[in-house]
């Protein structure tokens, strides 16, 4: 016999109402009159339930970089953070820039995954840039995009000729949107801070020029583009002038873009470094006005583990990237909720509604016949981040010792608990998701 669970007297992530949501064999089902007593009871003050959160932007490393990350470790940090389902990158090793490998991450998802796993698949073969990966045949195996993150695209030739094949599969390319010849051995924003500490900068040109050169090669093409981790006020504005020209772009951002500036690089720290890097504070500021004004499409963190030996190397030397997958949630609320610039359920949308309607993932709500893929979280509740508690094997992050507020108590995954905080009280035996993920 199966087992209900209640979230009872929460407050839905849309209405701000009171609710009590029942699930049951892994999906929301309506509240019966009786014949719930023996149900598990989930009930805090003031906590929210909501859709599972959705990241389309996390390098889990895996195959061949398993030092760094896991889709084991990975997932079960995304569930820790509230997140349902990930989009993984293929700049792993080997590529994943054939349908076989696809196939592999998709399995070996179904065996050690905490949430759902999307791959992306690589544009060109070995992410070299010089020839086309079997894209059509790549979205048959389970692509859900296709992207040479970590490196551009730097052939507008190759780009033209990547969305006109993607095109036909109804799947975006997403764009690691770095102009190679302005950004040469750039390490960080080029400002005042880099100056200071004698280090290369990176231009938000670098950035903003191959922005408007896939917005023009979409309207060419017809192909969708998808710029990813979107840094530069000339960025936003490029994604912002793309959408009034009615064209298929569509553009992410990430919470370090609009909570910190290149200072935060401090005295060559390299938890700071990312790429794209840190800007301006009026960059900072451009970020939060283009999610306020509706030209960001949805948030992603571009969860970037690496080892702590490879981030004790000198600034110019440690490789770029932090770990976002359990921070996500308290920044968005810390910074952009609680300080008015967006209400709770719009900032929720652009972690759940929104990118499964650009990836056409499946939908997810509260209401009885969806599946059970959901998040309750205290949004007031404070915590100091502290990565030696992360589930991640990342402890890069520049958030280590910050007070957010806003701390997620469980999440559920097809009906089955991924995460539950240490504050839950009632016994449940943790259990990994079931093996048929859509």
């Amino acid at each position: 016999m199966s087992t209900m669970t209640l979230f009872k007297n929460v407050v839905h992530w849309k209405t701000g109402e009171k609710v009590t949501v029942a699930v049951e064999d892994g999906v929301v089902v309506s509240l019966p009159k009786r014949g719930h007593e023996h149900a598990r009871v989930l009930e805090f003050t003031g906590a929210v339930l909501a859709p599972g959160l959705v990241d389309l932007h996390v390098h889990l490393r895996e195959p061949g970089q398993s030092g760094k990350e896991t889709i084991e470790t990975g997932t079960r940090a995304a569930a820790a953070g509230g997140f349902t389902a990930v989009a993984c990158m293929p700049n792993t090793v080997p590529v994943v820039d054939t349908p076989a490998w696809v196939e592999w991450v998709l399995h070996r998802a179904k065996g050690a995954g905490y949430t759902r796993v999307y791959p992306i698949a690589a544009v060109t073969q070995g992410q070299k840039g010089e020839q086309l990966a079997p894209l059509q045949a790549m979205a048959r195996a389970g692509a859900v995009a296709f992207s040479d993150d970590g490196h551009p695209v730097a052939s507008a030739a190759m780009m033209r000729r990547a969305l006109e094949y993607a095109r036909n599969t109804g799947l975006p390319i997403i764009g690691h949107e770095e102009d190679p010849t302005l950004r040469v051995d750039g390490v960080m924003n080029e400002g005042f801070t880099a100056t200071r500490l004698g280090l290369r900068g990176l231009p938000n040109a670098a950035e903003s020029i191959m922005c408007r050169r896939d917005a023009d090669l979409a309207e060419l093409t017809g192909g969708r583009v998808h710029l990813a981790h979107l840094s530069a006020a000339q960025s936003f504005d490029a994604l912002r002038d793309a959408k009034r020209r009615g064209l298929p772009v569509t553009g992410e951002t990430c919470p370090h873009y609009w909570v910190l500036t290149d200072e935060a690089v401090g005295d060559y720290d390299t938890h700071a470094k990312m790429n794209p890097p840190l800007r301006s504070e009026v960059d900072r500021a451009a970020c939060i006005a283009a999610i306020v004004d509706g030209t960001i499409d949805c948030f992603a963190t571009d969860h970037a583990p690496h080892t702590s030996d490879e981030k004790a190397r000198p600034f110019a030397e440690a490789p770029f990237g932090i770990v976002g997958l359990e921070t996500a949630l308290a920044l968005t609320l810390t910074y952009l909720v609680h300080p008015g610039h967006l209400p709770l359920a719009r900032a929720l949308e652009l972690w759940t509604d929104a990118p499964r309607r650009l990836f056409n993932l499946p939908e997810v709500d509260l209401e009885p016949g969806s599946e059970a893929d959901l998040v309750l979280f205290d949004p007031n509740a404070e915590w100091t981040v502290d990565p030696d508690l992360f589930f991640s094997k990342g402890r890069n992050t520049p958030f280590a010792g910050w007070s957010v507020k806003g701390r997620v108590l469980a999440t559920m995954m097809g009906g089955r608990f991924t995460h539950l905080a240490p504050e839950v009280d009632f016994e449940h035996q943790l259990v990994l998701p079931a093996r048929d993920q859509k």
